[in-house]
């Protein structure tokens, strides 16, 4: 059986210690390091080849999404999850805008984690359930007609975001629709900069939300 590999980031020794012992006894998930020092990610991040990486929020020094960005910019590619005690809603946008994958409260159960751990791996986006009304909250803040953003999609962005809805990857899209991955790559930033989103999870819940289908309008709700 093949396991989801990870590299846990947390500041917190007694913490990241337990939490990894809990990962590792689900069977499906293998801690390949974890550290308390940022410093040393990029360097593990290099050695492990993780599938997952898994920041926690605020350490010393530096936080996650900051982190997160560096590493980005160095040309790691993979998938992110941000793993807080913080229900701040303004950590939640800052996150997903950052281009996190996922945001976990340390207060979710292991099984929970687990599984934002292996959804992630498939390319899907993931947010603590009990983050979900502040995640909608910050869409109806926009304050903008959802059915004027929607005119504005192509046939085919429309058809990519419906898919976005279900949590698919960009190779998974371009798979589906016989289509590269560049060209799925260029579809999704037109569609967020088209319906003024700033990462996938936003697109996905926009929608949800307003009921996107590939061939017509959203609801408006």
């Amino acid at each position: 059986m093949s396991h989801t590999r990870i590299i846990l980031v947390d500041d917190h020794t007694l913490f990241r210690k337990g939490l990894a012992e809990l990962l590792e006894q689900s069977g499906s998930i293998e801690v390949t390091a974890f550290t308390g020092n940022p410093d040393e990610v990029a360097m593990l991040l290099k050695a492990h080849r993780p599938d997952v990486l898994m920041l926690d929020l605020n350490m010393p020094g530096t936080d996650g999404i900051t982190l997160m960005q560096q590493l980005r910019a160095a040309g790691f590619d993979l998938p992110v999850l941000i793993l807080t005690l913080s229900e701040a809603e303004d950590d939640l946008a800052r996150a997903l805008r950052a281009g996190a994958n996922g945001y976990l409260l340390k207060s979710m159960e292991p099984d929970e984690v687990v599984d934002a751990i292996l959804r992630a791996q498939r390319g899907e986006t993931v947010v603590a359930p009990a983050m979900t009304a502040k995640l909608v909250k910050l869409y109806d803040q926009k304050g903008q007609d959802a059915n004027s953003l929607l005119d504005a999609l192509t046939p085919r962005e429309r058809e990519i975001l419906t898919h976005l809805s279900r949590g698919e990857s960009n190779k998974t899209i371009a798979r589906t629709l016989d289509i590269s991955h560049d060209t799925v790559k260029l579809h999704v930033r037109h569609i967020l900069a088209k319906l003024n989103l700033s990462s996938r999870v936003e697109a996905a819940v926009f929608a949800v939300e307003h009921k996107v289908a590939p061939g017509g309008r959203g609801d408006g709700r």
